[in-house]
């Protein structure tokens, strides 16, 4: 049964009555996402129970990554909180450099974070030394690359991947294999090079490497970016196939479809979790200081950065002083 949830809100905008000034005021959300899509966002096609935090495949708490250059710091993340159920979709998007590989790198555990603390599978990643760190990656990630190409090993079948990562999580058994290819339609490609498949075989190909031997999370990149509409989808439909299985899907995307097919979505802007959808809802996101970013079109009118704010009857509202 899916736990209750806190009361969700929304950002709108209107006028006084009394005033004619530009208020902004939280109401229940319809499924609106400010800024990330020109259309609202459709149901899922694959409902599930929002999961409690200790039922979660991976938590992160206050995750901050900051990049040196020379020119000065770049703050990539912002102290970004999250947790993802087992067995769920979800996806993450936001304009270009808003943070999103960072979050992704981090998540499997390709890069650490300049502070915060991050847990798959109950293991706290960050306070590993390099070499427990590689050793658990192994074992509780799967790491898909945007480009089929990046996935596969050239000289190796589609059977030897599946064994190579198998055997790496300690895990291989042969008749799991099988099956796996059977689900995903690569029964009869098993002894094939990658050469030798399409782009659509090739990233199913990569998906089961990814999650042969049940890894906790499996972490892909713009998995749909290199397919056309008929493999995109077929691909959609895999990964539905795969989380019956309990493992966690993180997924970066700008497109619509996999949106569409995830259980929540997260935007992240700027470095900072702005908002999540859940069930077609958006939340709002609150982080640990209490503060809530508000999107560009909502900040707009405030341009003094200065705000009353005022309960009224469950409702938050916000306007300008």
């Amino acid at each position: 049964m899916c736990s209750p949830l806190s009361r969700p809100l929304r950002y709108g905008a209107c006028r006084s009555s009394s005033s004619g000034r530009p208020q902004s005021f939280l109401q229940w959300p319809r499924g609106w996402a400010p800024g990330a899509f020109s259309e609202p966002l459709s149901e899922p096609r694959f409902r599930r129970c929002f999961a409690l935090q200790s039922e979660a495949a991976a938590v992160c708490n206050g995750l901050v990554k900051i990049y040196w250059t020379g020119t000065g710091e770049v703050h990539a993340l912002k102290g970004i909180d999250a947790f993802f159920p087992r067995g769920s979709i979800t996806a993450v998007v936001g304009p270009s450099g808003s943070g999103k590989s960072s979050l992704l790198r981090i998540m499997a555990g390709l890069d650490r974070p300049t502070a915060g603390r991050i847990q798959v599978g109950g293991v706290d990643l960050a306070g590993l030394s390099t070499g427990r760190l590689r050793k658990m990656r192994r074992k509780l990630v799967g790491y898909v690359f945007q480009r089929p190409s990046e996935n596969l090993i050239p000289y190796l079948n589609v059977m030897e991947h599946l064994q190579v990562a198998a055997e790496l999580r300690g895990r291989w058994k042969p008749k799991e294999a099988n099956e796996l290819l059977e689900i995903l339609g690569l029964g009869k490609r098993r002894n094939h090079l990658p050469q030798q498949l399409s782009g659509g075989e090739q990233q199913r190909a990569a998906f089961a490497q990814a999650v042969i031997g049940k890894p906790s999370i499996v972490v892909a990149d713009e998995p749909t970016a290199e397919l056309d509409s008929h493999s995109g989808e077929a691909l959609l439909e895999t990964i539905a196939t795969l989380t019956r299985s309990g493992i966690s899907f993180i997924v970066s995307t700008h497109d619509p479809s996999m949106v569409a097919a995830a259980d929540r979505t997260m935007l992240i802007r700027h470095g900072a979790l702005e908002a999540e959808t859940h069930q077609s809802r958006l939340l709002s996101v609150i982080d640990q200081s209490g503060r809530i970013q508000l999107p560009p079109e909502i900040l707009a009118l405030f341009p003094d950065r200065r705000a009353a704010i005022n309960v009224e009857d469950g409702s938050v509202r916000i306007t300008p002083p």
